[in-house]
Protein backbone atom coordinates (compact mmCIF):
# COMPACT_ATOMS: atom_id res chain seq x y z
CA UNK A 1 0.00 0.00 0.00
CA UNK A 2 1.44 3.45 -1.28
CA UNK A 3 1.62 6.62 1.03
CA UNK A 4 0.05 9.81 -1.05
CA UNK A 5 1.58 13.05 -0.43
CA UNK A 6 -1.33 15.93 -0.39
CA UNK A 7 -0.38 18.55 -3.25
CA UNK A 8 -2.14 19.50 -6.32
CA UNK A 9 -3.68 16.39 -7.74
CA UNK A 10 -1.55 16.46 -11.10
CA UNK A 11 1.51 16.74 -8.99
CA UNK A 12 0.68 14.19 -6.03
CA UNK A 13 3.59 11.55 -5.40
CA UNK A 14 2.74 8.01 -4.65
CA UNK A 15 5.55 7.11 -2.08
CA UNK A 16 5.44 3.08 -2.07
CA UNK A 17 7.60 1.63 0.72
CA UNK A 18 9.49 -1.83 0.19
CA UNK A 19 7.74 -4.77 1.21
CA UNK A 20 8.40 -6.02 4.66
CA UNK A 21 9.14 -2.43 5.23
CA UNK A 22 9.25 -1.59 9.07
CA UNK A 23 10.99 0.49 11.89
CA UNK A 24 13.51 -1.48 13.90
CA UNK A 25 13.83 1.36 16.29
CA UNK A 26 14.52 4.86 15.95
CA UNK A 27 17.52 5.48 13.21
CA UNK A 28 16.98 1.51 12.25
CA UNK A 29 14.60 0.34 9.15
CA UNK A 30 14.30 -2.99 7.51
CA UNK A 31 12.40 -4.63 4.54
CA UNK A 32 12.87 -6.17 1.04
CA UNK A 33 14.98 -5.14 -1.60
CA UNK A 34 13.89 -2.17 -2.64
CA UNK A 35 13.09 -0.97 -6.19
CA UNK A 36 12.97 2.18 -8.01
CA UNK A 37 9.37 2.58 -7.62
CA UNK A 38 10.53 2.80 -3.67
CA UNK A 39 13.09 5.62 -3.88
CA UNK A 40 10.18 8.19 -3.77
CA UNK A 41 9.94 6.53 -0.44
CA UNK A 42 13.32 6.04 1.01
CA UNK A 43 13.96 9.40 0.47
CA UNK A 44 12.00 10.29 3.74
CA UNK A 45 14.16 8.38 5.54
CA UNK A 46 16.95 10.38 5.42
CA UNK A 47 19.43 7.53 5.13
CA UNK A 48 22.91 7.52 5.64
CA UNK A 49 23.86 3.74 5.22
CA UNK A 50 22.55 0.81 3.46
CA UNK A 51 23.05 -2.82 5.38
CA UNK A 52 22.97 -5.13 2.22
CA UNK A 53 23.47 -9.19 3.30
CA UNK A 54 23.01 -10.92 -0.14
CA UNK A 55 26.32 -11.73 -2.02
CA UNK A 56 24.72 -10.32 -5.71
CA UNK A 57 25.77 -6.88 -7.14
CA UNK A 58 23.82 -3.91 -6.45
CA UNK A 59 22.09 -2.86 -9.44
CA UNK A 60 23.01 0.50 -11.05
CA UNK A 61 19.77 2.20 -10.62
CA UNK A 62 19.93 1.65 -6.86
CA UNK A 63 23.53 2.51 -6.85
CA UNK A 64 23.12 5.74 -8.95
CA UNK A 65 20.01 6.33 -5.77
CA UNK A 66 22.84 6.05 -3.27
CA UNK A 67 24.91 8.47 -4.88
CA UNK A 68 22.31 10.93 -5.30
CA UNK A 69 22.24 10.91 -2.03
CA UNK A 70 25.18 10.50 0.07
CA UNK A 71 24.18 6.96 1.33
CA UNK A 72 26.80 4.36 1.92
CA UNK A 73 26.82 0.64 1.42
CA UNK A 74 27.83 -1.88 3.44
CA UNK A 75 27.73 -5.65 2.08
CA UNK A 76 27.71 -8.85 3.39
CA UNK A 77 26.96 -11.42 0.98
CA UNK A 78 25.43 -13.91 2.93
CA UNK A 79 23.87 -16.81 1.03
CA UNK A 80 20.21 -17.28 0.88
CA UNK A 81 19.31 -20.25 -1.06
CA UNK A 82 22.27 -22.61 0.20
CA UNK A 83 22.88 -22.59 3.86
CA UNK A 84 26.03 -21.18 4.83
CA UNK A 85 28.16 -22.45 7.21
CA UNK A 86 27.88 -21.80 10.69
CA UNK A 87 31.22 -19.88 11.12
CA UNK A 88 30.91 -18.07 7.96
CA UNK A 89 27.29 -16.73 9.20
CA UNK A 90 28.56 -15.76 12.54
CA UNK A 91 31.24 -13.86 11.08
CA UNK A 92 28.97 -11.71 8.95
CA UNK A 93 26.48 -11.27 11.27
CA UNK A 94 28.80 -10.37 14.09
CA UNK A 95 30.62 -7.39 11.44
CA UNK A 96 27.31 -6.37 10.34
CA UNK A 97 26.31 -5.68 14.44
CA UNK A 98 29.06 -3.79 14.34
CA UNK A 99 27.90 -1.35 11.34
CA UNK A 100 24.53 -1.48 12.65
CA UNK A 101 25.02 -0.39 16.45
CA UNK A 102 27.73 2.90 15.31
CA UNK A 103 24.98 5.64 15.71
CA UNK A 104 27.25 7.03 12.70
CA UNK A 105 26.23 5.23 10.42
CA UNK A 106 22.13 6.32 11.48
CA UNK A 107 19.45 6.03 9.71
CA UNK A 108 20.36 3.00 8.31
CA UNK A 109 18.42 0.68 6.18
CA UNK A 110 18.82 -3.29 6.36
CA UNK A 111 17.63 -5.44 3.70
CA UNK A 112 18.48 -8.68 1.69
CA UNK A 113 15.85 -10.02 -0.81
CA UNK A 114 12.83 -10.37 0.62
CA UNK A 115 13.54 -8.83 4.23
CA UNK A 116 13.34 -12.38 5.99
CA UNK A 117 15.60 -15.05 6.59
CA UNK A 118 18.75 -12.86 6.25
CA UNK A 119 17.35 -9.61 7.40
CA UNK A 120 15.31 -11.41 10.28
CA UNK A 121 18.66 -13.50 11.83
CA UNK A 122 20.69 -10.03 11.76
CA UNK A 123 17.51 -8.33 13.30
CA UNK A 124 16.78 -11.15 15.85
CA UNK A 125 20.81 -11.29 17.02
CA UNK A 126 20.48 -7.10 17.41
CA UNK A 127 17.17 -7.91 20.13
CA UNK A 128 19.67 -10.16 21.89
CA UNK A 129 22.13 -7.60 21.95
CA UNK A 130 19.04 -5.37 23.44
CA UNK A 131 18.39 -7.83 26.33
CA UNK A 132 14.64 -8.98 24.46
CA UNK A 133 13.62 -12.42 25.64
CA UNK A 134 14.09 -15.40 22.84
CA UNK A 135 10.58 -15.93 22.72
CA UNK A 136 9.95 -12.49 21.72
CA UNK A 137 12.80 -12.68 19.30
CA UNK A 138 11.64 -15.69 17.81
CA UNK A 139 7.96 -13.96 17.56
CA UNK A 140 9.28 -10.99 15.66
CA UNK A 141 11.32 -13.21 13.38
CA UNK A 142 8.10 -15.21 12.42
CA UNK A 143 6.07 -12.24 11.78
CA UNK A 144 8.18 -11.46 9.12
CA UNK A 145 9.05 -14.59 7.43
CA UNK A 146 5.92 -16.12 7.88
CA UNK A 147 5.28 -19.83 6.69
CA UNK A 148 8.57 -19.12 5.64
CA UNK A 149 10.34 -19.42 8.80
CA UNK A 150 13.65 -21.36 9.03
CA UNK A 151 14.53 -23.50 11.91
CA UNK A 152 17.94 -22.75 11.25
CA UNK A 153 17.74 -19.27 11.15
CA UNK A 154 15.86 -19.62 14.76
CA UNK A 155 18.77 -22.14 16.08
CA UNK A 156 21.54 -19.40 14.89
CA UNK A 157 19.65 -16.65 16.98
CA UNK A 158 19.36 -18.82 19.87
CA UNK A 159 22.87 -20.15 19.75
CA UNK A 160 24.24 -16.75 18.87
CA UNK A 161 26.97 -15.81 21.54
CA UNK A 162 26.55 -11.86 22.21
CA UNK A 163 29.53 -12.14 23.98
CA UNK A 164 31.54 -12.02 20.99
CA UNK A 165 30.75 -8.27 21.23
CA UNK A 166 31.45 -7.71 24.14
CA UNK A 167 35.08 -6.33 23.73
CA UNK A 168 33.38 -3.76 21.42
CA UNK A 169 30.59 -2.72 23.87
CA UNK A 170 32.96 -2.27 26.44
CA UNK A 171 35.16 -0.29 24.53
CA UNK A 172 32.11 2.02 23.13
CA UNK A 173 32.05 6.05 23.45
CA UNK A 174 29.72 8.26 23.91
CA UNK A 175 30.50 11.81 22.88
CA UNK A 176 27.86 14.70 24.07
CA UNK A 177 28.34 17.83 21.78
CA UNK A 178 26.15 20.55 21.54
CA UNK A 179 23.41 20.46 23.90
CA UNK A 180 21.39 17.09 22.63
CA UNK A 181 21.54 13.67 22.88
CA UNK A 182 21.30 12.94 18.78
CA UNK A 183 24.60 15.16 18.53
CA UNK A 184 26.06 11.44 20.09
CA UNK A 185 28.88 9.77 18.55
CA UNK A 186 29.58 5.82 19.11
CA UNK A 187 32.76 4.64 18.70
CA UNK A 188 34.92 1.82 18.98
CA UNK A 189 38.23 -0.34 18.93
CA UNK A 190 38.78 -1.99 15.33
CA UNK A 191 39.01 -5.79 15.73
CA UNK A 192 39.61 -8.45 13.32
CA UNK A 193 36.52 -9.80 11.96
CA UNK A 194 35.10 -9.88 8.62
CA UNK A 195 34.86 -6.33 6.33
CA UNK A 196 32.18 -5.75 4.53
CA UNK A 197 32.82 -4.28 1.27
CA UNK A 198 32.20 -0.85 1.18
CA UNK A 199 31.35 0.45 -2.07
CA UNK A 200 32.65 3.94 -3.23
CA UNK A 201 30.03 6.10 -4.94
Amino acid sequence: MGIIVEGEEENDVVMEPPPNFSMVEEGIYRSSFPQPCNFAFLETLNLRSIIYLCPEPYPEENLEFLRSHNIRLFQFGIEGKTEPSVATLKDAIRAALKILIDVRNHNVLIHCKRGKHRTGSLVGCLRKLQNWCLSSVFEEYQNFAGIKSRTADLRFIETFEIACLRQCLHSIIYQYQGYGSKKRRLLYREETVQKPQITSI
